[in-house]
């Protein structure tokens, strides 16, 4: 049996994920005027985003900082929404690109996040269970 959360913890990890939020979506918004097609910064948001993920949660524990940076700005700054829009809009006008494009992402997200994990352990971060 696991003991509720009190408030005022449930607040202010709330309130940290928002204010990681609006700091990743700011840095999403500064990717896609960099990389103007669309396709492409999504999918490297999503594939650093992967990484970076990574990396965090091999070195940090489940605490405010990780939910600061993980939840809100990382959460904020990777987009699964806007990558099956994109898919879904690819695949109209080109089928095997839109293919590519689903199958590259899933591969590099994973390989990425992979990565991470395996960087952020070697780094001297012990594993640490998904929050």
């Amino acid at each position: 049996m696991t003991t509720p959360t009190p408030p005022r913890t449930v607040l202010r990890r709330v309130a940290l994920a928002a204010a990681g939020g609006m700091i990743g979506t700011a840095a999403r918004l500064g990717l896609g005027m960099l990389i103007p097609d669309a396709a492409l910064g999504v999918l490297v948001a999503n594939v650093v985003g992967s990484l970076l993920l990574g990396m965090l949660v091999a070195r940090l524990p489940a605490a405010d900082l990780r939910i600061f940076v993980g939840t809100g700005i990382l959460g904020g700054f990777t987009t699964y929404s806007a990558f099956t829009v994109d898919a879904v809009g690819l695949w109209s006008d080109a089928p095997l690109i839109a293919a590519g494009y689903v199958v590259g992402s899933i591969v590099l997200g994973l390989a990425a996040a992979a990565l991470g994990l395996w960087f952020g352990r070697r780094r001297g971060g012990r594993a640490r269970a998904a929050a």
